[in-house]
């Protein structure tokens, strides 16, 4: 996902599109996506208050359409409300890290294997699908030759959710989208060795060959060790969840 916005929101177009509320919600989108950026990539550190008049006033635009973007990131799980008024950019301890990794991995394994399944089912023919995750790993390469970290974190999350979307199956894509960008904020604070690049392209070999329990496993294996490395860079402590390794 590469700056992807998986409401759909973003093909909205203030011209022709019925007026003031659809102009609205255009600019609204236009907020979040400007915020949410900044968010993933740190401008906006974490537990950063934002404050929505700065806000409005960084975007040239009204309070309105920021107001309505900071309650939608508040709901994404990348804002987070203060007690009286106001929000700041949420900051992910241990226990919320623990959390999105034990969420993420089931739906990750199976993922993979629905994919994989659906390979196999189209065969001899290729999905569409498996051109655009094998773009997104050169993608990725391309990244970190260059040291575009940001542009790295970007292709490998978008990989992970060309995946769901390769499975076909809508129910686990509305639930991995809810994850989506917890998942890339916490990707971005961490380093993203070799060895799990490679990972990737093993899941993509077994997605393409349509082995559904190599995948499976290949996946179960990179989120376990994608897990370890966040608590090491995080926390300086790897040890905290491999007892489930």
């Amino acid at each position: 996902m590469l700056a992807r916005d998986t409401t759909g929101l973003r093909t909205v177009h203030v011209a022709g599109s019925g007026g003031a509320d659809a102009g609205r919600t255009s600019l609204s989108v236009r907020a979040r996506d400007a915020v949410r950026q900044r968010i993933i990539d740190r401008r906006y550190p974490m537990g950063a208050r934002l404050v929505e008049r700065e806000i409005a006033e960084e975007l040239s635009m009204s309070r309105v359409p920021v107001r309505e973007a900071l309650r939608a990131l508040v709901s994404e799980g990348l804002l987070e409300l203060l007690p009286h008024s106001g929000v700041r950019v949420r900051s992910l301890d241990r226990t919320d890290v623990r959390h999105l990794y034990e969420v993420w991995e089931p739906l990750a394994v199976q993922a993979s294997r629905i994919a994989a399944r659906r390979v196999a089912e189209a065969a001899p023919e290729e999905p569409a699908g498996l051109a655009e995750l094998r773009r997104l790993l050169g993608s990725a390469e391309r990244a970190a030759a260059d040291g575009e970290g940001a542009a790295e974190v970007a292709a490998h999350t978008a990989f992970h959710e060309e995946i769901v979307a390769l499975g076909g199956n809508p129910l686990l894509a509305r639930t991995m989208e809810q994850l989506s960008w917890q998942l890339q904020l916490l990707f971005g604070m961490r380093e993203e060795p070799a060895h799990m690049r490679a990972q990737h392209a093993a899941v993509f070999r077994y997605i393409a060959a349509g082995d559904e329990e190599s995948a499976a496993a290949s996946t179960l294996l990179h989120v376990r060790d994608s897990r370890a490395v966040a608590f090491k860079s995080l926390f300086g402590d790897a040890a905290l969840y491999t007892e489930s390794a």
